[in-house]
């Protein structure tokens, strides 16, 4: 049965050494770390790739690993980003990997939607299903 949980999350993004240095490249990474809140009460670390150097415009893909509690199970799970902005118009996909839940939550299948209120607030809504 499909499930949708809601709440707040902190992240913070830093830096990290990039493989390609070339500046016309316009890529990057970056290290991710977030405290979910609510019911899914848990912390990520990940990593992300991107691309663009236009204000507007560019494309980014992330891998983190999630560890906590979602209403009361507990275990770990990885999400998948895909992200684009194509002169200010967004797309994000972010699924659960498969095969990556643990503990109680082995056979999690979902996925993420990240709202960014104003004033820079982060939210997700997470709509996932555990297998039986």
């Amino acid at each position: 049965m499909k499930q949708q949980v809601k709440g707040a999350f902190d992240v913070k993004v830093q830096p990290l050494e990039a493989y390609n240095r070339n500046e016309d490249a316009g890529l990057g990474r970056m290290s991710i770390d977030k405290q979910f809140h609510g019911e899914l009460d848990a912390a990520s670390q990940g990593e992300m790739l991107y691309a663009g150097s236009a204000k507007d415009s560019g494309g980014y893909v992330a891998v983190e690993r999630v560890t906590g509690t979602l209403q009361g199970r507990r275990g770990s799970f990885a999400l998948q980003h895909n992200a684009t902005m194509t002169q200010g118009v967004p797309y994000l996909n972010i699924i659960v990997v498969p095969g990556s839940g643990t503990g109680e939550l082995a056979g999690l299948s979902g996925t993420m939607n990240i709202v960014i209120a104003e004033g820079g607030k982060h939210y997700y809504e997470f709509d996932y299903e555990l297998a039986p």
